[in-house]
């Protein structure tokens, strides 16, 4: 009897597999631009920068209006999507720098999206900036994906592949590995040539598929510029100031011809109705890019720090032009994805939730409060209030803003609301003493 309900066991487990890999399952790709601000591409205000491929993205899906990074800064965001919970829990509240960090990065032990979605049949791969940990110990060819090209480092030389500490920094799953070319074409590339061997009408298995691109951050350089950095050297040529305006609007319209490729590629397949492709930024916008009319800048924890664009694309399920303004947050792709395919995440704790039936049909998420925490700055939302802290040595600055009628966080109303500045104060310290617990932080 024993040996005849093992047997069902595995032919049922089997099945499942099975079942995954028949092309039901939709594919999923995630996007992910970095120090791309709000007011970045033309369907977000811009009438500088030519972004016609992200814009038809959102005429064809749906755009969010109130969609958050985790971090404020590269790392936390990134540990946040692949683990589905807040950065803090990782021990990765900071970044982690190719100064100071060489030797950390997120745990192999945490449960990864590409981790939970390679258990059930997909093709995971990663191609772009990792920046969860430089050592090889750390690798993302590790940490669920089928396969890795691209850097470690928080950028490198968009010519030379070298990052900031004068390291040569272009791997090939755990080798170094250099690849001619400039950044963001190479990841376009591997994109491209990634969904044309793992096209689940050849393989029988759906695909996940993560390009986590370096435009538009700094070193500012064009397809055509002059390298920037040399192995052993550490630092950066500067870049004329006058110029960088320039710079910065090529960077983002190259970034654009490729989400264009990508897209034109699963069309051209007929991958594109079953496939959900997200496209976001890992935060704000630094000062040499625009945050529209949010206030503040990356690693800062005004809007402008963490309130991002973000586009949903599925054209057979999701509605073509809608506007979502339910407040989204990164963490919330894993939970979502799984829901997608009808399963739950492994992990215990989960501190994103699943906005699938918001995508499926406009209906609204659950309330929730929504934090934020880097260095010495703390803030919480909670429906239209915003409470933001700022620690020093010697004093603490509190400011509280009605994000309702004050997107733009210019006028402080804390003195008005002191009931709601306390109730919101006493959350955000549970919450830090809870997502704290236990945590060795890697990085503040």
């Amino acid at each position: 009897m024993g040996i005849l309900c093992a047997l069902h066991f595995a032919v049922a487990q089997e099945n499942k597999l099975d079942n995954n890999n028949t092309g039901s399952r939709p594919n999923f790709i995630i996007i992910m631009a970095d120090d791309l601000g709000y007011g970045d591409i033309s369907s977000y205000g811009n009438t500088y920068i030519n972004t016609p491929n992200i814009d038809r993205l959102a005429k064809e899906g749906i755009k969010f209006t109130d969609f958050h990074s985790n971090g404020a800064v590269c790392s936390p965001t990134r540990a946040a999507l692949l683990t589905g919970k807040y950065q803090q829990r990782t021990g990765v509240g900071g970044v982690i720098t190719a100064a100071s960090h060489r030797e950390v990065g997120l745990a192999i032990a945490e449960v990864t999206i590409a981790d939970e979605l390679k258990k059930y049949g997909y093709n995971t791969g990663i191609f772009g900036k990792w920046h969860l940990g430089y050592d090889a110990r750390f690798n993302p060819s590790l940490q669920g994906f089928d396969q890795f090209k691209g850097f470690v480092s928080g950028n490198v030389d968009y010519h030379a592949h070298i990052d900031q500490e004068g390291y040569f920094d272009w791997w090939d799953n755990t080798k170094i590995k250099d690849d001619k070319g400039y950044t963001t074409d190479l990841i376009t590339e591997y994109g491209l040539n990634f969904i044309d061997r793992n096209n689940p009408k050849e393989t029988g298995k759906p695909f996940f598929l993560y390009l986590p691109h370096e435009s538009p951050h700094y070193p500012y350089q064009r397809r055509i510029d002059k390298v920037l950095r040399r192995v052993g050297e550490k630092g950066t040529d500067p870049v004329p100031v006058d110029s960088i305006r320039g710079i910065y609007k090529e960077m983002v319209e190259v970034l654009d011809e490729g989400v264009g490729q990508i897209m034109k590629k699963l069309k051209e397949t007929g991958l594109d109705r079953n496939t959900i492709v997200i496209f976001c930024s890992d935060n704000g916008a630094s000062q040499n890019g625009s945050n529209g009319i949010l206030r503040g800048y990356k690693a800062g924890l005004y809007e402008g720090g963490h309130r991002v664009p973000a586009i949903a694309w599925y054209p057979s399920k999701f509605e073509a032009g809608r506007v979502s303004e339910q407040p989204v947050l990164t963490m919330d792709f894993l939970p979502t994805f799984l829901d997608f395919i009808d399963e739950v995440p492994q992990s215990k704790i989960i501190d994103g939730i699943s906005i699938k039936n918001h995508l499926l049909s406009d209906g609204p998420l659950p309330k929730r409060d929504l934090f934020w925490s880097f260095g010495n700055k703390n803030a919480i939302r909670s429906s239209n209030w915003k409470l933001v802290t700022l620690k020093t040595a010697s004093e603490e600055t509190i400011e509280l803003f009605n994000l309702s009628t004050d997107i733009s966080e210019k006028n402080n109303v804390a003195q008005n609301h002191p009931k709601i500045v306390r109730r919101l104060g006493r959350k955000l310290k549970n919450w830090q003493r809870e997502v704290f617990k236990g945590v060795e932080l890697v990085s503040e």
